[in-house]
């Protein structure tokens, strides 16, 4: 870098000072000083933001990081631009590093000035304005967090409604289940009675009881039948109950198909008793035995299902778990997809394809998680109840990819470019704060240092998330600021 004279009749040429007066040009000259930068490096995005640069003559390029890739995002050779700490007037209220980086392609000279002074300057010479520009930066900076946090109670609003309906079923199953095992146990003691009474003898007795067991077992084994094979079967455990003159024959049928009980276990049953008088009180219970295993089956998995959503729920929200660390993207996704199970519906078909060798990776996994409910909400909505949706996992070379696909008629090309803005929503008026995808972005891009970015064509939407497996260094809640340069 040379130093260079600083003429204030120059720097009136420059669109920024045109309306200065004399001396506040000179102020200008007194204050700061002419570089020449010769092709190279100015800055970089995120250190402190010392200086304050007007180009004069020359060209910059500006670029940001972007998935670990430096993605340029201006280029200009026109008198007059600046970067730099042009936000030092805010002092310690905003971030004061520099948001994206900065390289000359030729030669330039700029007009270059202490972040501090610059800060002193405008405030001094223009109150007005920065009172303004104070509003204007900090009202948004307000008004998108209060906005933000209701996206997130809406979100969690939606997500309780759900849980505490998926919770509910399996909760009022496991109360009539235990309702029915009390009346079914109750019946049980009173049959209990009866064989205490003499009625049956030993060998019946013992033969009753081995029965006993093989039902139950028979129950724990059961096949699962189409529709079509379990009513076949209960026709013919019908008419073999009627063969028999066993009352209500029709209505026991059932229980023993659900059990796996056919004819032939009923032939051997008949056979250890070998007493028609007493087969129908036999034939009775073991249908409370079924029933019984039955409903703790059906207690036990409404149970397991309780179990599994509170897990699914505490998965969820990281609870008791550190803020930023290691985890696996398989869990994250899963504990999402039950979370979301109500919306999703079941005309909506789920395809799951993970690639079992990706590590853990290192992550702020609450707000990941956010993610993919803003992603996966987003593509059921899309396809209206109807479709399939794919999550899908693999490796990309450093890079995690995670992809959401849906079949829904895709993102029209004219707004594809404007979905990750904020407030911007293609839903009616009410229905959505279009603030979903801007925090994805910021959650993805800024926290995580990844990329977010959408293909879409009718019938086939996918929106591909990556995120470093290894981080390149100790990662930390990054500031959310954005970088221009200014004409």
């Amino acid at each position: 870098m040379t130093r260079a004279t600083c003429s204030p009749e120059e720097l009136k040429t420059l669109f920024l000072f045109e309306k200065l007066g004399d001396d506040q040009l000179q102020t200008l000259c007194e204050n700061g000083h002419v570089e020449w930068i010769e092709p190279g490096p100015v800055y970089a995005e995120g250190e402190p933001a010392t200086c304050f640069y007007v180009l004069i003559e020359g060209e910059m390029v500006m670029s940001k990081l972007s998935g670990g890739e430096d993605i340029e995002i201006s280029r200009t050779s026109q008198s007059g631009v600046y970067s730099g700490a042009w936000q030092a007037y805010l002092g310690d209220r905003a971030s004061q590093t520099y948001p994206a980086s900065a390289r000359v392609l030729v030669p330039s000279r700029f007009f270059v000035l202490d972040a501090d002074v610059f800060g002193t300057l405008v405030r001094d010479w223009f109150p007005m304005a920065v009172h303004l520009l104070e509003g204007l930066f900090f009202g948004n900076q307000s008004s998108r967090q209060i906005v933000d946090q209701r996206e997130r109670l809406l979100a969690l609003g939606s997500l309780s409604a759900g849980l505490t309906h998926e919770l509910n079923n399996p909760a009022a199953a496991a109360v009539r289940a235990t309702s029915s095992l009390r009346d079914r146990v109750s019946h049980m003691r009173r049959k209990l009675g009866v064989i205490a009474s003499g009625v049956y003898d030993h060998d019946t007795i013992a033969t009753l009881i081995r029965l006993q067991e093989e039902a139950a077992e028979l129950v724990a084994k059961a096949p699962t039948l189409t529709p079509m094979e379990a009513a076949d079967r209960e026709d013919e455990l019908g008419e073999w109950f009627d063969e028999r003159g066993i009352s209500g024959g029709w209505d026991l049928a059932p229980s023993f198909v659900q059990a796996g009980i056919d004819v032939g276990w009923l032939n051997k049953v008949s056979a250890g008793v070998d007493n028609d008088e007493i087969l129908e009180s036999a034939i009775r219970w073991l249908n409370y035995t079924i029933e019984t295993e039955l409903l703790m089956n059906e207690i036990a998995d409404s149970t397991t299902r309780v179990s599994t959503l509170v897990d699914a729920a505490k998965q969820y929200s990281q609870m008791d778990r550190a803020p930023y660390q290691r985890a696996d993207l398989r869990e994250l996704l899963n504990s999402t997809l039950v979370m979301l199970g109500r919306k999703i519906g079941g005309s909506i078909t789920v395809v799951k394809e993970y690639d079992q060798s990706l590590p853990a990776i290192p992550m702020y996994a609450a707000e990941l998680n956010q993610v993919w409910t803003n992603l996966i909400d987003n593509a059921v909505a899309s396809m209206e109840g109807v479709g399939t949706l794919t999550i899908r996992t693999r490796r990309d070379g450093e890079q995690a990819l995670i992809e959401v696909g849906d079949t829904g008629p895709g993102i029209p090309e004219d707004i594809r470019t404007r979905i990750f803005e904020p407030f911007f929503t293609t839903k009616p008026v009410g229905q959505g704060t279009g603030l979903g995808l801007d925090i994805s972005w910021r959650i993805v891009v800024k926290k995580h240092h990844g990329s977010l970015r959408v293909d879409s064509q009718p019938g086939q939407t996918v929106f591909q998330v990556r995120i470093p497996i290894e981080p390149r260094v100790e990662e930390a809640p990054v500031a959310e600021t954005t970088d221009t340069i200014a004409e």
